[in-house]
């Protein structure tokens, strides 16, 4: 059977996807052990998951404008390249270091894999046909989502953590062939801009200012850090506005739409990313399970986001997707008043109840919401908007895991994590736990902004 190009485009798609977030929901299990081996205390070891997230943040605004000025195809090929080259040197690693150094290295080939890819779906795939194509691409993001925590864990216990980064690099190379061989051309809405240098250095050193700020506001320099990055990010604003070539089109905001769809896409990530690390933490450190048996349980959430992501997408080509993203939000605050009250004592099978129910609730909030942003520009400024929603998510998971770290430093201090501190666990995640809360009634109002605006342009 022959497959036509669009086909190609969603395969590929959902590999990148899969693969890429295989890896990083992966080495939530992998954390004790690569902290035990190299002697990391509990605020380096957050930094593990962060560090890449955050360069993934610096790095996306740029890849918009870049995608769009040389080709899509192309920089998804060289993302997915610097992607798994970074993991092999993971693998090779000695030293914290030198595993840090690589985990920046693999949030270059992120930023640019995850706004590439997201583009060009946008633009090979007809509009009403959209939405069942992202929703494609998020169950790649899901399927891995629910995979990745058994047979990272699998590997973790029976391989050790470097396997897990060996695992991805078969499957990566298979998606540089698709690209090359399979699909032709390039999609390129950008030719010809300038490059916006000036505001590339502007946001990147106000965004990674800010989020290493906010990581730190238990200490004078995290505060001046977070200051001053804030600021930077309103100088960033502002220039973008005067530039003919901008880095970013800040004109885009102007559309209610579009502007309330990223500020829930923020809010949703940071008020949910920490979950997962907050329960594998309880399970391996407070009932004192190991990484394996720890991923079984770890995958009901992914699974149910697997189930519903396709589907909500489809819905989202025929119910307003902002209704759908506000319904999936209510769904998922209800989890995180359940683990406000996560402790030793709680039944497994009000956890299990938890997962489920942010499983449903972010899976009918993630692909609509996605699908609100995508279709409210247009087609020309589908790198802008690819990059605006992969940033929105990206700074929110590296928001959500500062906060993370933030509430373990002010209870912990610098102590390793360790069975013997399960009590200082359990009050650090139930902290963030509350503040997530609040985040996520947020994110269902601004779900609910812009709900009448028109986009033309997609109909």
């Amino acid at each position: 059977m022959k497959l036509d190009l669009e086909t190609y485009v969603v395969f590929v798609s959902f590999i990148t996807a899969f693969f890429a977030v295989f890896l990083s929901a992966g080495i939530v299990l992998g954390v004790p052990s690569i902290a035990s081996e190299f002697g990391m205390n509990n605020i380096v070891q957050n930094w593990i998951i962060t560090i890449a997230l955050l360069v993934v943040a610096v790095f996306t605004l740029p890849a918009g404008q870049i995608s769009g000025k040389f080709g899509v195809k192309k920089s998804l090929i060289a993302g997915v390249l610097v992607f798994l080259l970074a993991s092999i040197g993971a693998c090779l690693s000695f030293s914290t270091e030198s595993f840090l150094f690589f985990r920046v290295i693999q949030g270059i080939g992120g930023a640019f894999s995850n706004v590439a890819s997201m583009a060009m779906v946008v633009q090979a795939i007809k509009p009403q046909n959209r939405g069942k194509a992202l929703g494609f691409t998020v169950t790649g993001v899901y399927l891995a989502g629910s995979l990745s925590p058994v047979i990272s864990g699998f590997l973790v216990y029976n391989f050790g953590w470097r396997s897990m980064f060996y695992f991805v690099v078969p499957f990566f190379v298979v998606c540089i062939a698709l690209m090359i061989w399979k699909i032709p051309g390039d999609w390129k809405t950008y030719e010809n801009d300038k490059i916006d240098s000036i505001g590339y250095i502007i946001y990147g050193i106000g965004i990674l200012l800010f989020i290493y700020g906010f990581t730190s506001l238990m200490n004078i320099t995290g505060k001046a850090c977070a200051l001053i990055g804030f600021v930077l990010l309103i100088v960033f604003a502002y220039y973008e506005t005067k530039v003919n070539t901008p880095a970013f089109n800040m004109r885009l905001f102007k559309n209610m739409k579009f502007t309330s769809s990223n500020v829930a896409a923020l809010c949703s990530y940071l008020a949910i990313a920490a979950i997962t690390t907050i329960l594998n933490y309880h399970f391996q450190y407070v009932r004192g399970w190991n990484a394996q048996l720890s991923g079984l349980i770890l995958i009901i959430t992914p699974i149910i986001m697997a189930i519903m992501a396709p589907n909500s997408g489809k819905l989202s080509d025929r119910i307003h997707p902002q209704k759908l993203a506000a319904i999936g939000m209510s769904i998922a605050t209800v989890t995180l008043v359940i683990l406000i009250f996560l402790d030793a004592n709680t039944p497994i099978y009000l956890i299990v109840v938890a997962m489920v129910l942010q499983g449903i609730g972010m899976g009918l909030f993630t692909t609509p919401n996605t699908n609100a942003i995508m279709s409210s520009v247009p087609p020309k400024e589908t790198p802008n908007a690819s990059a605006a929603q992969s940033a929105m998510r990206t700074i929110g998971q590296t928001m959500s895991l500062g906060l993370l770290t933030l509430m373990f430093a002010w209870v912990m201090g610098s102590l390793k994590l360790s069975a013997q501190y399960a009590g200082m666990i359990v009050q650090a995640s139930q902290f963030v736990c509350i503040i997530c809360t609040v985040i996520c009634i947020i994110a269902v109002f601004a779900s609910l902004v812009g709900i009448r605006s028109k986009d033309s342009f997609n109909q």
